[in-house]
């Protein structure tokens, strides 16, 4: 069964295709993700990769945290699932509230 892994401490011009090669030292890649900032379209500096195998997914945490790639150390751990967040309110400008009150008399 594959595993996810989380890869932090990205440098922001990792690519896709270095995540893949880089972390097939420790053996077979299923998939490699740099998570990206959907309005700059830059990389957010963390990343997935999906490992073939359990024992793979281990040797990477053990022998790859800590390694240096692209000039930065990076941070490899388990993925832990998504969690159900709340959704945020409000957003916007968060009008009404404060500012100039013209029904007050001086």
């Amino acid at each position: 069964m594959a595993k996810k892994l989380y890869v932090g401490s990205l440098s922001y011009g990792v690519t896709d295709d270095q995540l893949r090669d880089f972390f097939a030292q420790a053996g077979a890649v299923s998939s490699a993700q740099v998570v990206m900032d959907r309005m700059t379209g830059r990389s957010r500096g963390f990343g997935f990769v999906e490992m073939a195998s359990d024992e793979e997914a281990q040797r990477a945490v053990e022998t790859l945290n800590g390694q240096e790639l692209d000039g930065r150390a990076i941070v490899v751990n388990e993925a832990r699932p998504m969690t159900d967040r709340p959704r945020r309110s409000g957003g916007g400008f968060g009008g009404g509230r404060g500012g100039f009150n013209r029904n007050r008399s001086f």
